[in-house]
């Protein structure tokens, strides 16, 4: 991934970033996912990270995308909290799922801010929430406690901090009107853009299990039965349904995702029904892959249950990124 900069693929130019056009991205991020899913996932959380660096200061961004083999990991959930203290904030408390963690070299996270102990509120009355990132010397422990059935080679351990100090220009604010850098990718709704990299991922997982199971299916003879599963025009249907409803859905989302990146590199701002949409096609995407997966592991015999398998193994990986937040519901 350093060899070939891909972690740098969203990342400004003027940081030393590709700024990668986000449906060339989706399609990579798919392709690799149906290779190996820990390596799918890690592209894509730490290129995503990489991403934020549109929303730094501009020289701390040349900073982190220009530290050697630059790689950032970090959490989404408030794990903690950032106290005010001279001009800066001082961070404290844990945080989870770090994908990466084990060779980045830097983190973000996200902490509800205080100030003289008081938790700092915003126009409505809700906790105000602000995002960091620091480099990776300064966490105060790393969780190597990652015990996923799967995904187990993506690192994504926890992290804590205790009492860290860092400027203010430290904190940053993930929003299209707060970007630092004018390309259309830091115009892209951020939680759209979650949604379809996440997606792609679990696209291409599923995409590697139908390609390890039907060879598998067709071949198995079960038990008094005369032919293999491959003769079975009921077996044939299920294959073929489970490998064309995941394209429909797969270049339905992709579809979606052109044409609203054609609109904001034209200069327009995703509305809401883009959004939405995004957010529809992606979801869908996950529960067909769901289906595909679960609807034909039945027919892969204890090949699929042996966890040395490169077919469980997939399995698993599915099953365990599947279990992401941005997908419960």
């Amino acid at each position: 991934m350093h060899r070939r900069g891909w972690l740098k693929l969203l990342a400004p130019r003027s940081a030393g970033g590709a700024e990668c056009p986000l449906p060339q991205m989706v399609r990579l991020e798919e392709a690799v996912a149906a290779v190996d899913g820990s390596c799918g996932w890690v592209f894509t959380l730490c290129a995503g990270a990489g991403w934020f660096a549109g929303f730094l200061p501009p020289a701390l961004a040349r900073e982190v995308i220009g530290t050697p083999r630059a790689c950032i990991a970090g959490s989404g959930a408030p794990g903690g909290f950032a106290e005010r203290e001279n001009g800066g904030w001082r961070l404290s408390g844990e945080w989870s799922y770090a994908s990466g963690a084990p060779m980045a070299t830097h983190f973000t996270l996200n902490a509800v801010l205080r100030e003289g102990g008081e938790v700092l509120l915003d126009e409505t009355g809700a906790p105000r929430i602000s995002a960091f990132i620091l480099a990776a010397d300064r966490v105060s422990s790393c969780d190597a406690g990652w015990f996923a059935i799967g995904m187990r080679s993506s690192g994504s351990h926890g992290y804590a901090l205790n009492g860290a100090w860092v400027p203010d220009s430290h904190a940053f604010v993930i929003d299209p009107s707060a970007a630092t850098s004018g390309g259309p990718l830091y115009r892209f709704d951020f939680l759209s853009l979650a949604w379809v990299t996440l997606a792609a991922n679990l696209a291409g997982m599923a995409r590697n299990f139908i390609q390890l199971a039907d060879p598998l299916i067709r071949q198995r003879r079960p038990l008094r039965a005369a032919l293999p599963l491959g003769d079975d025009p009921a077996v044939q249907q299920r294959l073929s349904q489970a490998t064309g409803s995941l394209h429909a859905g797969w270049h339905a989302l992709l579809g979606s995702l052109d044409a609203a990146w054609a609109d904001v590199e034209a200069g327009a701002r995703m509305n809401v029904d883009q959004q939405a949409d995004l957010r529809r096609r992606a979801l869908a995407l996950v529960h067909t892959a769901h289906a595909a997966v679960d609807g034909l592991y039945p027919l892969c015999g204890m090949h699929a249950a042996d966890n040395r398998s490169e077919l469980n193994r997939v399995w698993r990986d599915f099953h365990t990124a599947s279990q992401h937040a941005l997908f419960a519901s």
